[in-house]
C-alpha cells in the first residue's frame, strides 16, 4: 500500500512538471541541415543580401522542450503514452499556397491532404482545417488570402468557388460560383478594398468586393498586353496588381483598371529567364519575387523589372526545389518560399545595410 501510494505520489509530480512544459513554436526543426554557418546569398565574397532562417512542416515546429527533462520525467513520458511513439507527426504533404494573418498567424494550403495548415506562432500551436462549409471538405484548396479582421479567404480550384472561414476556421460562406471557372491566387487589396482572384480556366482576373460581390473582370485569354494565358498567382502592389500569366512566360504589373504597367521577365533557357512562372511577390523595398517552377528556382528582380539575382539554388545545402509553388513577404522583410513536392515552406531573410554589417562582422 505504501508503494502504491508513493508511486502515485511521484506520477502525479511528474504529470504536473511535464505539463509546466508547453510546446514552443520553431522554424528551424532538427532535421534541417546544419553546417555550422549562417547560409547567406550571394555566396561570398559578394555581399550577403539574403539570410537562410528556417523552414516549415508541420508538427515538427511545434515541440515540447524535452531536452530540459530529467531521465524520471522521459521515463514517465514513456509510462503513460505522452510520447508519440509510432505515430507519425502531421505535416504538410504538397503545399500550394501561403498567406499571413493578423499575430503572426501563417496559413498555407496543401493540396495533397487537401486543408489549410495554420501555423499559430502566439499560442502556439498548429492547426488543420479541412471544412469548405459545414459537411463539406475542400477538394482543391489552391489559393489563400488573410483578411485584417481575421477571417480568411480560400480559393477551391476543384468546386470554383472561394470560401470565407472564421479566425476559428469556421465556414462562412462561399462566393463566386457564378462567374469562377477554375481559380487559383488570391490578392486582397486593403486600401482599394478590393479581392482579385486569378482565374486559370477563364484566363481572366476577377475582382470581388470585400462582402464576395463580383464587380468586374480584367483581361480575357491571349498573348497582348493586358491579357493572359492561365494567370495562376497575385501579388497587389502600390500601383496595383503583379499578376504571374504563366502560359505566356511572364508576370505583368497592371493598375486597378488592368492597364499595364510593366512586364517583367522573358521565355529563355537562362538564369532569369522565364519558362513557367508561378508564385508573385513584393518587398517593402520593391523587389520583385518570381517563383520559376520549372526550372526550380526564386527570381529576384528590381523595382523596373531588372533581373538580379536567383535565390535557393540546386547547390545551396537546402536540396534541391522540387516544383515551388508560391512566395509571400511579411512585414519583417521574410521572405516565404512554398516547396510543394518537398513538402516544406523555406523561409529567408532579406537584409538590410545593417544586417549585412553584422554579418561581415561573424564572418571569419
Amino acid at each position: 500500500m505504501f508503494f502504491q501510494r508513493s508511486l502515485a505520489l511521484l506520477l502525479a509530480l511528474l504529470l504536473t512538471a511535464c505539463a509546466s512544459a508547453p510546446p514552443t513554436f520553431n522554424i528551424t526543426p532538427a532535421e534541417e541541415p546544419n553546417s555550422g554557418e549562417r547560409l547567406t546569398w550571394p555566396e561570398p565574397p559578394d555581399p550577403a543580401r539574403y539570410a537562410y532562417v528556417g523552414q516549415l512542416l508541420g508538427e515538427q515546429n511545434f515541440r515540447t522542450p524535452t531536452d530540459t527533462m530529467s531521465t524520471a520525467e522521459k521515463v514517465f513520458r514513456w509510462i503513460v503514452g505522452l510520447g508519440n511513439g509510432d505515430r507519425e507527426p502531421t505535416v504538410m504533404r504538397r503545399p500550394n499556397a501561403i498567406a499571413k494573418g493578423p499575430g503572426g498567424r501563417i496559413f498555407i494550403t496543401d493540396m495533397g491532404r487537401p486543408s489549410v495548415f495554420v501555423f499559430d506562432t502566439a499560442t502556439p500551436e498548429l492547426t488543420v482545417w479541412n471544412q469548405a462549409v459545414i459537411g463539406q471538405p475542400f477538394l482543391g484548396p489552391s489559393g489563400i488570402e488573410a483578411l485584417p479582421g481575421g477571417d480568411v479567404l480560400v480559393a477551391d480550384a476543384e468546386m470554383g468557388a472561394v470560401f470565407r472561414l472564421g479566425a476559428d476556421g469556421t465556414p462562412r460562406g462561399r462566393f463566386g460560383d457564378d462567374v469562377l471557372q477554375r481559380p487559383a491566387g488570391l490578392a486582397w487589396d486593403d486600401e482599394r478594398s478590393l479581392l482579385y482572384v486569378a482565374d486559370v480556366g477563364a484566363h481572366n482576373i476577377k475582382v470581388f468586393n470585400g462582402e464576395g460581390a463580383h464587380l468586374h473582370t480584367l483581361g480575357g485569354p491571349g498573348t497582348d498586353p493586358g491579357r493572359f494565358n492561365a494567370p495562376s498567382h497575385l501579388a497587389v502592389s502600390k500601383q496595383g496588381i503583379y499578376v504571374t500569366d504563366t502560359f505566356n512566360a511572364r508576370v505583368q504589373h497592371l493598375d486597378p483598371a488592368g492597364e499595364l504597367l510593366e512586364i517583367i521577365g522573358t521565355r529563355g533557357l537562362y538564369v532569369g529567364n522565364l519558362v513557367r512562372p508561378k508564385g508573385v511577390a513584393v518587398d517593402g523595398a520593391g523587389h520583385v519575387y518570381v517563383v520559376e517552377s520549372y526550372y526550380n528556382r526564386m527570381l529576384v528582380f528590381d523595382a523596373e523589372g531588372r533581373f538580379l539575382m536567383p535565390l535557393a539554388t540546386d547547390n545551396s545545402p537546402l536540396g534541391r526545389l522540387y516544383l515551388p509553388a508560391d512566395v509571400l513577404v511579411d512585414d519583417q522583410q521574410r521572405v516565404y518560399l512554398v516547396d510543394m513536392f518537398n513538402g516544406r515552406v523555406l523561409i529567408f531573410q532579406y537584409l538590410d545595410q545593417e544586417d549585412m554589417e553584422v554579418l561581415s562582422v561573424l564572418r571569419p
